[in-house]
């Protein structure tokens, strides 16, 4: 069997003699960054990552001269002026994230080690995907890649230790004081870096037999594999040999209790004709229908309190901008089990299987490409957005929805199966700009 490869690397991070508070140019993973929050990272430093992994766009760019040659511009400045430095050894990043949720008292703690990972491709199923991918996104992470020679962000990933062999050489490298120590957005952000060679071999080892599971940058894996390919033809090199044969990656364990899936919903606008007890006189084929009308209080904080207070039930909350919703509970699996006979149980069960094929698809006539297009479909993680919409008279209505459980990646990931796009949500974000792997260190 294949197994993954994990390395420690010379990883090139902010000089912190000259940036003493990494919140300064550290920001969140590019694709959840707004057009306000670009030009406020901008404004904040000067030497702020978002420069490097997210640049603006100028309406006078040219082929020449453009967010990614920017981008390769300045990062090649900013090594020679020493704002970034190479580590002076191979290194493991301990990475951890100390926050609070709403309503909650006490802290999490979410950690793992930020190191290279060996790419494969999914076939050999030392790696696992769960999630669809867009090309579009996929085209920009290769044009930047391309022109810096760079992973700029870690890919957010997944892994077993139920012996927990793992944990406690984490826990026992991260006893004393961090290296790093930085508040972002509320979180507190510790790293501590390891250079024993000895001790980043048992690293190295203890992940020999490990399966890797995708959870957050899709895009940035099939991306770095096309990447290894692209440089191979062009360099001439043998696969397996270079620094682009890996990829950079935090790795969690699955069961870490810091680790939180949150859900994604469904908001739908410009439906023709749309009938609200048409679509519920439907939706009692599959499902049983209950309409609850709201006393006071949040209508998105009642919706989703109720959905959650489940234990193996499938339940939506549809929302059409009145003082009531309706609750969704699936009555059975039969219709699901023989549309998608081909398919893993995991699959077939996922509430955003049955919310996709049986409501939006059967009943609303979105389908694949439409929802692709987000043409009739918009998704946000804010109940409180997808209630608020409905009201405004900007969209018909919007579905609500449970978060997909992290057992669920797992089985639908080694079923060798992709979710619908959307379907995972993980929080807290990794920062970017804690670490960059740039693959040719000789050139910093």
């Amino acid at each position: 069997m294949d197994m993954a490869k994990v390395i420690p690397f010379r990883g090139l991070r902010y000089n912190t003699e000259k940036f003493p508070n990494l919140d300064a140019v550290t920001a969140p993973p590019y694709d959840i960054i707004s057009p306000e929050q670009q030009q406020a990272l901008y404004e904040k430093d000067d030497s702020n990552v978002v420069r490097l992994d997210f640049g603006m766009e100028f309406s006078e760019d040219t082929v020449n001269e453009n967010r990614y040659t920017r981008s390769a511009e300045l990062l090649t400045q900013w090594i020679q002026e020493q704002k970034l430095v190479f580590e002076e050894k191979p290194a493991i990043y301990i990475y951890e994230q100390i926050f609070t949720l709403e309503k909650e008292k006490s802290p999490h703690s979410l950690k793992g080690i930020i190191s290279l990972v060996g790419l494969e491709e999914f076939s050999k199923k030392v790696v696992l995907p769960h999630e669809e991918t867009i090309s579009k996104a996929k085209e920009d992470r290769l044009h930047l890649m391309k022109t810096t020679a760079s992973n700029m962000s870690q890919i957010y990933s997944l892994y077993m230790d139920d012996e927990k062999t793992i944990a406690h050489w984490v826990d026992a490298q991260s006893a004393k004081e961090p290296d790093l120590s930085f508040m972002a957005d509320g979180i507190l952000q510790n790293i501590w870096i390891v250079k024993d060679e000895a001790v980043n071999a048992q690293i190295t080892a203890l992940f020999e037999e490990k399966q890797v599971f995708i959870a957050d940058g899709h895009h940035r894996y099939e991306t770095a594999l096309n990447y290894r390919k692209f440089r191979h033809q062009e360099d001439g090199t043998e696969e397996g040999t270079m620094n682009y044969d890996y990829v950079m990656m935090m790795l969690v364990p699955m069961d870490d209790n810091g680790l939180f899936v949150f859900p994604t919903h469904r908001m739908l606008r410009g439906l023709e004709n749309f009938d609200e007890q048409l679509l519920v006189g439907f939706l009692t084929e599959e499902f049983t229908v209950s309409k609850i009308y709201f006393t006071e209080g949040d209508y998105a904080e009642i919706i989703t309190d109720r959905l959650s207070n489940t234990v193996d039930e499938t339940l939506f909350g549809l929302y059409t901008g009145q003082n009531y919703y309706y609750l969704l509970n699936l009555k059975h699996t039969r219709t699901l089990d023989e549309k998608f006979a081909d398919r893993s149980e995991a699959y077939r069960h996922l509430d955003v299987t049955v919310l996709h094929s049986l409501i939006l698809e059967q009943y609303l006539g979105i389908d694949e490409e439409n929802m692709k297009n987000q043409k009739n479909l918009v998704y946000t993680r804010d109940a409180h957005e997808a209630i608020s919409a409905v009201q405004n008279g900007e969209f018909n209505c919007a579905f609500l929805i449970n978060p997909t459980k992290v057992s669920e990646i797992k089985e639908v990931a080694q079923a060798n199966e992709k979710m619908p796009q959307k379907s995972t949500y993980f929080w807290p974000k990794l920062v970017t700009g804690i670490v960059i792997n740039k693959f040719d260190v000789t050139k910093g």
